[in-house]
């Protein structure tokens, strides 16, 4: 049996986060499972909630290499620093193109938290939770 790595994000909006993660990553929206037109019909498959669990977004690498990144409503708002933080790798050893990705995710609404020359730029996202680039 073959296992795959999902990574699950809790988020206040994923519908509003969801952009910014497609544009780090060069992730697109993954369709919704087989034979479900739409996620919301996927969803009402399991039932109806007793309360509204919020929202969602599913996001896949075009090429299937990378693990599949969810986005989940929560009702809690981000308290601490993350316990397992994603690297944005941008392939290549050229700072220059490391900043440049870092430049370009804050006019995305990212910001960043501290610079390692020639090395990484620790950030965070819209909702504040923290990423790095690099090579």
């Amino acid at each position: 049996m073959t296992l795959r790595l999902d990574l699950t994000l809790d988020c206040a909006d994923a519908e509003r986060l969801a952009p910014f993660w497609k544009l780090a990553l060069g992730y697109e929206d993954e369709p919704p499972p087989a034979p479900f037109a739409t996620r919301a019909e996927w969803a009402a498959s399991f039932g109806e909630p007793e309360e509204d669990e919020g929202g969602g977004a599913w996001l896949r690498d075009p090429s299937g290499a990378g693990p599949r990144l969810v986005l989940l409503d929560v009702p809690e708002p981000k308290t601490a620093k993350n316990r397992l933080h994603i690297d944005v790798r941008v392939g290549s050893t050229a700072w220059a193109d490391i900043t440049a990705k870092a430049d370009e995710l804050v006019g995305a609404g990212g910001r960043v938290l501290a610079t390692f020359d020639g090395h990484h730029v620790v950030m965070a996202d819209p909702e504040g939770n923290e990423f790095c680039v690099a090579s």
